[in-house]
């Protein structure tokens, strides 16, 4: 085990983004989702529903919609797919064990990863698809909030998880374009 890497500032900040992306997305989804619709194996809650205005702010279901601006609702939307409901004929068993694997190795990717950019950026990725998995497993869903559009085009809807994935892709990105990278002297 490298010890160097264990007491490298740029691995607890990388460790703190992670930890972060996952309880804020946890702490949300707490605050708004129904106890009900906890259940492990099950999906009590993903069904379809008609949208309706809720009466408050917590214990979601499924269907809730407050209209925010003419661009932006917040809604809670059951994704039973993985990103933009791709896969969702498989069983939650299969999305969670794709999940796993991606999991699994990006945390390798994250160990062997030297640059900061590189670690932040899988750090996020980590953290939120950690939380978009433990969805799966308490719900049966991914439970999304966020919804833009724009007249008849609907946009993604999306939660905190998946920004901290899309920032983490956003660093990977600057990465290979050398972003955060020292420059080296030119002779």
């Amino acid at each position: 085990m490298n010890i160097t890497k264990l007491t490298n500032p740029a691995t607890y900040a990388s460790l703190t983004a992670a930890i972060l992306a996952f309880g804020i997305d946890r702490a949300h989804k707490a605050f708004q989702v129904s106890a009900d619709c906890v259940a492990l194996g099950a999906a009590p809650c993903v069904e379809v529903f008609t949208s309706y205005i809720p009466v408050s702010m917590t214990n979601w279901r499924g269907g809730e919609v407050v209209r925010v601006t003419d661009f932006f609702d917040y809604v809670l939307v059951w994704n039973t797919g993985i990103s933009y409901g791709l896969f969702d004929s498989l069983p939650v068993w299969g999305l969670g064990a794709i999940m796993l694997v991606a999991i699994v190795l990006l945390s390798v990717w994250w160990w062997r990863a030297e640059q900061r950019l590189i670690r932040m950026g899988l750090a996020l990725c980590i953290g939120g698809a950690l939380s978009n998995a433990l969805d799966r497993l308490l719900y049966g869903a991914v439970a999304d909030f966020f919804h833009f559009h724009w007249q008849s085009y609907s946009f993604y809807i999306f939660n905190i998880a998946d920004m901290a994935i899309t920032l983490g892709v956003v660093l990977l990105i600057a990465d290979m374009f050398g972003i955060g990278r020292p420059r080296s002297a030119k002779v």
